[in-house]
C-alpha cells in the first residue's frame, strides 16, 4: 500500500495529536461554580486542592504554582540555588528543567542518561559533582521515575538538594512508593497534555515544613499573607519578606483540578493499557525499540517513545516522522537535548557529543500519541500506520 506521503491514502484523515486534554461536564460546572463565587483566586479551592493532591501522592505538603516552569522556578529558589552555584540535570528534557537553574544566575551541568530508561544515570552524576553543587535535578522522563534512592544516596553523602522534574510523572510508582513521596521536592505539572489539568499549572510536593513555608512565600511575592487569609483575620497589615513572584494558581484553576483529581488513577490506568497494546502489537515489528520499564518502578506513560532502528534502513527519522504524520498520526521528538538549542550554543559553545547516550537517542526518538482520552480504534489507527511506514522502509513492501 503506497505511503500517504507519496500519495496513497491516508489511514486517518483526521490528524490525532500526540496528546489532548479530556474534560467533563463536571469539569466545567466546577470552574462555573468558583466563577460565581466570591473567590476567583486566591481563595479557598487553593487550600483544597493542595491538601487533596498531597494525600493523593503521600507527600505532607503539595503547594501550587500558575505552571509547571513556575513550580520548577520556585523548587530551585527554595533549595538555595544562586549565583556561583551549579546544578546537575539531564539534557533530554523540555528546557525549562535547565532554564530556572540560568534564571537563579546559577549554571546547569548536564549528565548524560541510562540507555534503557533514559532517565539520568547516577554514575555520570557523580562524574559531575564538585564543590560547587548544590542540587541534583532528574527528570522523570516518559513517566519513568529516575534512580531516585541513588540520587538521594549522593545527595545525602554530599549535602545536596534532590529536585524530581516529575512533570511526566503523576501517578508513577517507584519501589512501592508514589513519585511525589520521595524526593525532597517534587515538582509536577498540569499542561493539558498531562495527566490531570488545570490549563496551566503546578505543584511541588515535599516533607519539609521550611520548604513548603518558603516556596508559599516565593510564589506570592515573597508576602507573607495572601488576601483571603487578611481579610478573614480582618488585616489590612502584610509584610514583604524575601524578593518573589505571582506564581499563583488561580481558583478556577484549582477547582478544575480537584474535578479531575478523582479520575487520576483510571487516567493513568488506561494511559498503562494503550501503553501495553503498543508492546503487544509493535514489539515484532522491525526497526524499532520500545519503551523499557524497570522491574523496580510503575511508569504513568506520559509519553510512548520508540526509537528507530537507523542501522538498518537508509532512511532518516526524519522521513519515518513525516509518513506518520502523513498518515494523520501526530507523532512528536522527545527532546532535542537542551545545550544544542541555539541559546545555549550561543552560551556555553558547541557541546555536541557531551552526552553521547542522550544525543543517539534524539537521533532516533518518536513519540506515539499517548493520552487517555484515546479511543480503542485511535490506538488502532496508530499500530496500523506504524506498521504501514516501518514495512515501507525496513522490509521494502510497497
Amino acid at each position: 500500500m503506497a505511503l500517504a506521503l507519496f500519495g496513497g491514502e491516508p489511514v486517518r484523515t483526521t490528524l490525532l495529536p500526540y496528546g489532548h486534554q479530556s474534560l467533563t461536564e463536571d469539569d466545567l460546572q466546577a470552574v462555573l461554580d468558583v466563577l460565581r463565587s466570591d473567590w476567583i483566586t486566591t481563595g479557598p479551592k487553593i487550600d483544597e486542592f493542595e491538601e487533596a493532591f498531597a494525600s493523593d501522592v503521600g507527600a505532607k505538603h503539595a503547594v501550587s504554582f500558575s505552571s509547571g516552569t513556575a513550580a520548577l522556578h520556585g523548587a530551585v529558589v527554595a533549595a538555595g540555588v544562586g549565583r556561583g552555584h551549579e546544578v546537575i540535570t539531564t539534557p533530554l528534557t523540555f528546557c525549562a528543567t535547565a532554564n530556572v537553574v540560568l534564571h537563579q544566575q546559577a549554571t546547569p551541568r548536564f549528565a548524560d542518561v541510562t540507555r534503557d530508561t533514559l532517565t539520568l544515570d547516577p554514575s555520570e552524576v557523580e562524574r559531575h559533582l564538585s564543590s560547587d553543587t548544590k542540587a541534583i535535578l532528574p527528570v522523570d522522563y516518559a513517566g519513568h521515575p529516575a534512580d531516585l534512592d541513588e540520587l538521594l544516596s549522593l545527595s545525602e553523602r554530599h549535602g545536596l538538594v534532590v529536585i524530581e522534574d516529575a512533570a511526566h510523572a503523576l501517578g508513577a510508582r517507584y519501589r512501592g512508593q508514589s513519585v511525589g513521596s520521595v524526593s525532597h521536592m517534587t515538582v509536577f505539572s498540569f499542561h493539558p497534555v498531562k495527566h490531570l489539568t488545570t490549563g496551566e499549572g503546578g505543584m511541588v510536593t515535599t516533607d519539609s515544613d521550611a520548604y513548603a513555608q518558603q516556596l508559599r512565600s516565593l510564589r506570592n511575592h515573597g508576602i507573607d499573607l495572601d488576601a483571603r487569609a487578611r481579610q478573614t483575620t480582618g488585616q489590612w497589615y502584610y509584610e514583604m519578606t524575601e524578593l518573589g513572584y505571582n506564581y499563583r494558581l488561580t481558583d478556577m484553576a484549582c477547582a478544575l483540578g480537584l474535578s479531575q483529581l478523582p479520575r487520576l488513577k483510571r487516567n493513568v490506568q488506561r494511559r498503562r493499557d494503550i501503553a501495553q497494546h503498543y508492546t503487544d502489537k509493535l514489539g515484532a515489528m522491525d526497526g524499532v525499540s520500545l519503551p523499557s520499564v524497570r522491574s523496580d518502578s510503575e511508569s504513568s506513560w506520559h509519553l510512548y517513545p520508540v526509537r528507530i532502528d537507523q542501522g538498518h534502513t537508509n532512511s532518516k527519522r526524519g522521513e519515518i516522522f513525516q509518513a506518520l504524520r502523513a498518515e494523520g498520526i501526530g507523532v512528536n521528538v522527545h527532546y532535542i537535548p537542551v545545550y544544542l538549542h541555539p541559546y545555549y550554543r550561543n552560551r556555553f559553545g558547541d557541546r555536541a557529543g557531551l552526552c553521547p547516550v542522550a544525543e543517539k537517542a534524539y537521533s532516533e526518538l518518536i513519540s506515539l500519541p499517548m493520552f487517555h482520552g484515546m479511543m480503542d480504534s485511535d490506538v488502532d489507527d496508530v499500530v496500523e500506520a506504524v506498521d504501514k511506514v516501518l514495512s515501507y522502509f525496513f522490509t521494502g513492501i510497497r
